[in-house]
């Protein structure tokens, strides 16, 4: 049997093999020197010669951006990480039966996670990520660092301390921190959209020139689509004069950046209410400066020469006939506008007694509205919803609205919704109220950096010769000692994921409460995952730095802290089982038999599994059966069990960890 990788793809190596495809003789093998192994090479002389038409010379001019350390940040996107996803019961609202989910962790690392099974299984993504104030934000990305080192670095209470760090302007990496800690999240997310899928990004003036550069540069410059204004709350409107005299005027807005995935992604026209709307319709010309033949005929005595009509001969046919009738029967009774509004008929056309006017003075009416197609402009919409509708200790969370009317321009009521800086949970939110309104079924995963909500004490300490730091745990609580409270730590939240989930649990209950014959089935629950290193031990991943001898203390290659079901969501993430997937599980010989999406995975993570619960595993006949490299009781059934599945499921695909 073959054994699973058990970690996030390479997306070098993925690269590799794309290119393989197309010029096979590009493609060499070496041993890799860490772990032993064979990988592949490409022979860049050989690419150059089969591409010898469209080479460019390492001195040639070219439009580019770029900035320090990006070919880090590429390879750092590029890169597998040995982590995990492992499921938390007790923090999640109807594990068993929603289709929801919430992650806690580094969102790189747990983007890089999801990357396979969600490949182009993403409709939508919004983020807001942090923007480049001067101020603290918490991703800090060592390139420096392995995948393993960067996982454990990301811990709070490991003793690295506290992640956070202070990227002031007065810092000549200013600009270059913001958008290394972006690009390669962006560069990963990108793989998960659908190809008629979208992106909106928040963000505010300091960064907004170069993010849209970046997203030219990883969406395509073909795919961006629009930036939308919202407005930005200002305290006061004399404030700009206050320090800087007229060097400069407040912000009043914020941008949202749209990048499609590719060109089948259409929005949906959205209206937003007119202020002081007209009650009065009026009288617009007929005719269009297009030119179509097919579309010039008669009305009422006049043919135009050029041009053409606004609508078919037919449809002018009966807004024509619906005008006479109204000037027949009702217009000495009524107004066309209440004649329209009693009957719900909007289609009329006339021509000017005498035919003066421009085109023979053939006109349509245009029924009043107090609604108008959006534009770019949005800025009857805040960013932050200052009125908290469920009250939580959270300053300026983004406005429901502001996502609620995203959601629509997205325009798929069975979407998968991800944002990946979720802080406290409006998108989730906005979807299940939306879902509330329309009937949809759009599901959502929120990724959040367990990041602390208040400030912590630290101490240094010596590493060798290295100096580091770290929190200082308090023993009566085992959470980091309190430096700078907050309001959210008094009130018990002492991660922003803590508070996010319980938004969700509230909005979701409220939501019910106010519709409850329509919410029945509405999902409200989040199956909550944490990252974590990987479930596998060492030995794993590096056999060539164990030694025989330790062979004998390593046999089992699974850490002693995991579960079962710990083992079953790396699996899943492997074979490709969404994370949301209909989990059951059954007991046959005393051993737990985990049935993932119905038989799309069926498997067993005990040990001395026997001739008995392998037979009711190959009897399920799933697509992938999955079982430990040490878990057969013995000999005999490990030599039974290709027989086994031969004889009841031959076409399942048997792995091992």
């Amino acid at each position: 049997m073959e054994k699973l990788r058990m970690q996030s793809s390479n997306g070098v190596e993925d690269n590799i093999m794309k290119i393989a495809q197309l010029f096979p003789d590009c493609v060499t093998e070496t041993v890799d020197e860490r772990t032993g192994q064979l990988k592949h090479l490409i022979d860049f002389e050989k690419l150059k010669q089969n591409l010898s038409d469209s080479i460019m010379s390492e001195r040639a001019e070219r439009y580019q951006f770029t900035w320090p350390d990006k070919s880090k940040a590429i390879l750092l996107a590029n890169s597998p990480v040995n982590a995990t996803l492992r499921p938390c019961r007790e923090e999640s609202v109807d594990f068993d039966n929603t289709q929801n989910l919430y992650i806690e962790g580094d969102n790189l690392d747990v983007l890089k996670c999801l990357k396979e099974t969600y490949l182009h299984k993403v409709k939508m993504i919004y983020i807001d990520p942090p923007y480049n104030t001067g101020n603290d934000f918490v991703y800090e990305d060592d390139f420096a660092q392995s995948s393993t080192e960067y996982l454990a670095n990301s811990g709070l209470y490991d003793e690295q301390g506290n992640r956070m760090f202070t990227n002031a302007e007065s810092n000549g990496r200013f600009h270059t921190d913001w958008l290394n800690m972006i690009y390669p999240r962006l560069k990963v997310a990108r793989d998960l959209l659908t190809d008629d899928g979208v992106i909106f990004i928040s963000i505010d003036e300091n960064e907004h020139e170069n993010l849209r550069r970046l997203c030219d540069e990883i969406f395509g410059q073909m795919n961006y689509r629009n930036t939308l204004l919202v407005r930005r709350r200002i305290k006061s409107l004399n404030s700009q004069f206050a320090s800087n005299g007229l060097w400069s005027l407040n912000v009043g807005f914020e941008y949202v950046l749209i990048y499609a995935k590719s060109d089948a992604f259409l929005m949906k026209a959205l209206r937003q209410k007119k202020e002081n709307a007209s009650t009065k319709g009026r009288w617009d010309v007929f005719w269009s400066n297009a030119d179509r033949p097919t579309m010039r005929y008669d009305i009422l005595g006049f043919t135009p020469l050029t041009g053409q009509w606004r609508n078919s001969k037919e449809k002018a046919d009966i807004a024509i006939a619906n005008y006479k009738k109204y000037e027949m029967e009702f217009a000495k009774g009524m107004s066309i506008e209440e004649y329209s509004k009693k009957t719900g008929i909007t289609d009329f056309i006339r021509r000017i007694p005498n035919g003066t006017g421009k085109n023979g003075g053939a006109q349509h009416w245009v029924a009043p509205s107090d609604t108008s197609l959006r534009t770019s402009n949005w800025t009857d919409i805040e960013v932050s919803q200052i009125g908290k509708e469920i009250p939580l200790p959270f300053d300026n969370p983004k406005s429901k609205y502001l996502l609620l009317e995203l959601l629509k321009l997205c325009n798929d009521k069975n979407a998968l919704i991800l944002d990946f800086f979720s802080g406290s949970a409006t998108t989730a939110h906005a979807v299940m109220q939306l879902n509330a309104e329309d009937g949809g079924n759009r599901k959502f995963i929120m990724v959040q950096l367990p990041e602390l909500t208040y400030t912590t004490k630290t101490e240094k300490y010596k590493d060798g010769e290295e100096e580091k730091e770290r929190y200082i745990i308090d023993e009566a609580t085992g959470h980091p000692a309190v430096a700078k409270d907050s309001d959210a730590r008094k009130a018990g939240y002492y991660t922003i994921p803590e508070i996010g989930k319980e938004r969700i649990r509230r909005a979701g209950k409220k939501i019910k409460e106010e519709s409850p014959l329509t919410t029945q089935d509405l999902d409200t629950g989040f199956r909550v995952l944490k990252l974590d290193s990987t479930n596998m031990e060492n030995i794993y991943y590096s056999p060539k730095d164990i030694s025989q001898a330790d062979l004998f203390t390593q046999v089992d290659n699974v850490k002693s802290d995991r579960t079962g079901e710990d083992l079953l969501f790396q699996v899943m993430l492997e074979l490709g089982a969404t994370l949301d997937s209909k989990i059951e599980s059954t007991t046959v010989d005393g051993k737990t038999i985990y049935n993932v999406a119905e038989g799309y995975l069926v498997a067993c993570f005990d040990m001395d599994v026997t001739d008995e619960v392998v037979t009711a595993i190959a009897k399920m006949q799933p697509a992938y059966a999955v079982l430990r490299d040490t878990s057969m009781k013995n000999d005999a059934t490990a030599t039974n069990f290709e027989q086994i599945f031969k004889t009841y499921s031959p076409d399942t695909v048997t792995r091992i960890l």
